[in-house]
């Protein structure tokens, strides 16, 4: 899916204009002045293969095929490309999970990011997306792009705070967190999410979590919470919250053997940020894992 060739307009409505996002703590403002300033090539580059800009990472087997010879000289960006097919594949599946959605039907995309995930949403099931997240210059990217797209009345995302959306109750058919949740009280986000879905709707989360069994947060965990500033929960308190917030499970898939190509892959990569030993080292292990969880508000 090639979106690099885009119909340009001029204006659109749902630009925000620059400035702080609202914070209802001082970590939150941490969190976004952190996306505000963040400008990873591993995120821009793979972006710029298609018009899809995401903040995830990839699933799936790496096709030795597409890469090709190591040696030749378009072989590292063979390996970008390669990196975003995986990446766009891992939203694909998260969509995939979502159930039966209608054109006239609401998603909301909790920690939007640059919006691939809202667009590629938008491009399966032709309905609204919004996304929401506190950084005002992801946010901006994802408007610009959603109407450079032509679909700027369909997808935008808001500043906004995920524990405290601006829909009304009841009012999205689906919603998800796709490797944000770490950045909230788990009880407060899925009460939020609760909130927000209409009875029968589905909530899907695609995360890392510390594994219970291990005993605690690895040394591999630690350094991924200190290089992202977040804090990873645990499986079991994912399913706890859904619980005590009228969030049934219907699926809990270990996509932790899926994710290891992707960052095998990226480690042999240009685009290394340093933080790829401790994401391979902790999945082997087993203290690390890489799940989605499908619930649906009852």
């Amino acid at each position: 899916m090639d979106l690099s060739v885009t119909t340009t307009v001029s204006t659109s409505p749902f630009i925000p204009a620059p400035g702080s996002a609202p914070a209802a703590t001082p970590y939150q403002g941490d969190i976004a002045r952190y996306w505000d300033g963040e400008a990873r090539p591993v995120n821009l580059k793979l972006g710029d293969v298609d018009g899809l800009y995401h903040h995830h990472y990839g699933i799936g087997a790496i096709d030795q095929e597409a890469l090709g010879d190591p040696e030749e000289s378009e072989y590292e960006k063979k390996l970008i490309a390669e990196l975003h097919r995986l990446e766009s594949a891992q939203a694909e599946v998260l969509l995939d999970h979502l159930g039966a959605i209608g054109r006239d039907d609401l998603l909301i995309d909790a920690g939007c990011g640059r919006g691939g995930s809202s667009v590629m949403a938008h491009q399966r099931f032709g309905c609204k997306v919004e996304g929401v997240t506190l950084s005002a210059k992801q946010a901006e990217f994802g408007n610009r792009r959603a109407a450079e797209l032509g679909i700027g009345d369909h997808v935008r995302a808001r500043v906004c705070n995920m524990l405290d959306m601006p829909f009304e109750k009841g009012s999205a058919a689906a919603s998800w967190n796709n490797e944000s949740s770490m950045y909230v009280d788990l009880d407060d986000l899925m009460a939020e999410h609760s909130r927000v879905l209409r009875v029968g709707g589905r909530y899907v989360t695609i995360t890392g979590c510390w594994n219970p069994k291990y005993g605690q947060p690895s040394k591999w965990v630690s350094q991924i919470n200190a290089h992202f500033e977040c804090n990873i929960h645990s499986r079991r308190e994912y399913l706890k919250a859904m619980a005590d917030n009228r969030l049934v499970p219907q699926a809990v898939i270990d996509l932790t053997p899926d994710t290891l190509p992707y960052w095998k892959l990226r480690a042999t990569s240009s685009l290394v940020t340093g933080i790829e030993e401790a994401f391979i080292k902790s999945y082997e292990d087993g203290s690390f894992q890489y799940v989605l969880i499908a619930a649906d508000r009852v």
